[in-house]
This record gives structure tokens, sequence and C-alpha cells, in this order.
């Protein structure tokens, strides 16, 4: 289980508002050189640049809302920075600004300002307004809210996003500023420049080791991935349910994860649930990990929770395989995805695999009214961002070469 929760009460991290050094670092190869060494992005390319100039140069409130599928995605984000020739602010979760002191002052120098996940945060929701409404800078924000390692798949997204928009276009009505508050919607799309036989098959054979299995370097890249994932749906069947269970790989899935969530949410929540998993999730933190973080629970509680909260990450390692997504023709970019995405739920972490070529594609300007959504129907921003956002991915997919294996 990642450090992503933070065992310590919370505390607003403010973004660094100064402009002198962060232009001074967009000019510098200090972010490509990061990029290379540590994610394997070598090169960019960027489209719609122009979308995003002209609500810049018209004076809007800007939101840009990517996709989250790499942790490189905020990285990434500096070549529209430095296209545009713009300095952004960013909203990022808590535990990201505690994993070290350096990259706590590197995000927080170049505009990121902390958002409390398991909770309300009012000061981030107010910031977020604030930069909106007074368009000081654009503001990014990743409506997913987690990084699903599943380029060409949109996760559900959270309403926060409008929220957001509505109350900083609702401002602005007030002030009589006429100038609207728009969505930009972002498709960050990775593109695998390498051999996979060679990227993978390392990663592969170490994932077989961990299994004790006998080295299958002569089957296909896909039915060793096949293997391998559903070895691990079985352990956790076993674990969780006493054997390995029956059916398709979604009624699988959805047993196992409805098995390890609905007793918490019982508990905490006062009934089961369903629907999108990460809004069952945040759901779930919002009431288990505030009092872990006063340091005052008994130890016993405190062991309690911490293994309800791994039960929770457990149910969302589970469901981040989509099932059809090596379906053929599949493409070496999904190959690639899910065999890091296996890595990292073994290991914690994944290897570095490239190079890649990041395309950022920038949408047209969503304007966001000041009223309020209609009840009991999908918000219209989200329901129009959702689908812009889908279109430009599955676009974008045909950048990836297709495998046949």
């Amino acid at each position: 289980m990642q450090d992503i929760i933070i065992e310590k009460p919370y505390q607003f991290i403010p973004p660094h508002r100064g402009r002198w050094f962060p232009s001074l670092m967009m000019k510098t190869g200090l972010v490509p050189w990061y990029l290379r060494r540590f994610e394997g992005v070598v090169s960019c390319r960027l489209e719609g640049v122009d979308h995003f100039r002209e609500s810049q140069r018209r004076g809007y409130g800007v939101l840009l809302t990517p996709n989250h599928c790499r942790y490189a995605d905020p990285v990434v984000l500096y070549y529209l920075a430095r296209e545009a020739e713009v300095l952004m602010y960013a909203m990022a979760s808590w535990h990201l600004f505690h994993q070290s002191r350096l990259q706590s002052w590197a995000i927080r120098t170049m505009g990121a300002f902390s958002v409390y996940r398991e909770g309300m945060d009012r000061q981030a929701l107010d910031l977020a307004v604030d930069v909106l409404s007074s368009s000081e800078r654009p503001l990014v924000v990743f409506p997913e809210g987690a990084v699903f390692r599943t380029n060409d798949l949109l996760q559900p997204l959270l309403d926060g996003v409008s929220f957001m928009a509505r109350s900083a276009a609702k401002r602005r009505v007030k002030e009589g500023n006429d100038k609207p508050v728009v969505i930009h919607p972002v498709a960050i799309k990775y593109v695998f420049k390498g051999d996979l036989q060679k990227a993978v098959a390392r990663t592969l054979d170490s994932l077989e080791k961990r299994l004790t299995w006998t080295n299958l370097k002569g089957a296909p890249i896909l039915t060793r991935i096949h293997r391998v994932t559903m070895a691990m749906l079985s352990l956790k069947e076993i674990e969780y349910l006493g054997s390995p269970q029956s059916g398709t790989i979604i009624e699988r899935q959805q047993r196992l994860v409805d098995h390890l969530l609905e007793p918490i949410e019982t508990e905490w929540l006062g009934k089961s649930t369903s629907g999108a998993l990460i809004p069952r999730i945040k759901a779930l933190r919002t009431k288990i990990v505030p009092e872990l973080t006063t340091g005052e629970l008994p130890t016993s509680e405190r062991d309690r929770r911490w293994k309800h909260l791994e039960r929770i990450y457990l149910a969302q390692q589970v469901a981040s395989y989509p099932p059809d997504y090596l379906s053929a023709p599949t493409t070496d970019t999904r190959i690639l995805e899910t065999v890091e995405r296996l890595e990292e739920d073994l290991t914690d972490r994944a290897e570095v695999h490239g190079p890649l070529e990041v395309v950022l594609r920038i949408g047209e300007a969503i304007p966001v009214p000041a009223d309020r959504p209609p009840r009991g129907e999908e918000d219209p921003i989200m329901k129009s961002l959702r689908e812009v956002l889908q279109s430009m991915l599955d676009e974008l997919s045909d950048e990836s070469r297709r495998v046949d294996l």
C-alpha cells in the first residue's frame, strides 16, 4: 500500500505566488531532464494551444481539466505553460507534499497547493474559486481524482470540478464581470516509441519469478500478462473469499470489491452503496481518516482502521483492470500500461519504460453557467466535459501502434 494516507492533522499548504523563480525554471532544461530521467518522456506534441491562448487573451477564468493516467501528468503540463507563456496553479493531493522535502518545495514553488481528499477542504476550495474568479492564473484540476494507468479510458469524474467552476462564475456575476469562467478539457496521451518486447520482458520475468513460476519467456506477451493478472485476482479471492471464484472477470472483480467494501460501508456509512468506485472510497476515507490523524486513538482502534484502509486500497487496485482493455486489436501502449500496473500492485513501484512521446490536446472552451445544475440529472457541465475528454482520447488512441501478440 502506497503512502497516500498521512497520519497527521491536515494543514493547508498554499502555493508559492511569486513569479520570478517559476519563470526562470520554465526557461531551463530541468523539467525535460526530469521527465526523461524519471518518467521516460522524451518529447511532447501540443495541439489546440490557440484555444487556451484565446481564453487567456480575453481575460476568462480558465480551468484546465486533464485526464490522469500517469504520475507524470502534472509535470508534462510544463510544455503547455511554456508554449503559452503562462504560469499556472494546480490542486494536488496533500500526501504529495509529504514524500520528500525536495518534492514538496518543487511542486509548491511551481504553483501547486494542497487539497485534503479525506474531508471537506474549505481553504483549497476557496483558493480555487478565488483563482478562477480573479483570472490570476489558469487553474489545473484532475477531475478523475486519482491516477489510473488506462490512458485510453476515462474514469468517472468527480463533481467538485463543476462546483468550483460554477462558484467562480457566480462570483464574477455578482462583481459585475461579464467575462465567463471556462473549462478547457486537456487530453493527455502517451505514445510508446520503443521496443515492446524488450521493454516488458524483464518486468514479466520478475513478476513470474515472484509468483514462483517457471520462466515463460517463450510464451506470447498477452498470454503471460493474462496469467499474472488472473493469478493476482485468484490469490486475493482465496485470501478474502476462501477460494478462486467462477464467472466472468467483471463479475469476479465486482464480487471481490463488494466483499471488501460492503462491511466497511455498513459500519461507517450505515449502509452498503454501489456505483462509481472513487466516490465510494472517498466517502469511506472521509469517515475513517480524520480521527486517525489526531494520534489520540488507542493502538487497537488505530490498527483496525488501517486494516480497513488496506481493504479499500485493494478494492481500488482490483477495479483498476478493465476486462477488455487488452482485447484484440490492442496497442503497445495499453500492454505497457498493464504491465506497469501489475508491477506497481505487486511491489508498490513500477519500472520506468520509455521512450514515450506525450501528446497534449487542448479542447475548445466550455462556458460555465453561474446557476445551479438541474436536480435529479447529470450536471450538464460534467456531462459535456466527460464526453469531450473521452472523444479526444478515442481519437488519440490511434497514435499508438496496434499489435497482435
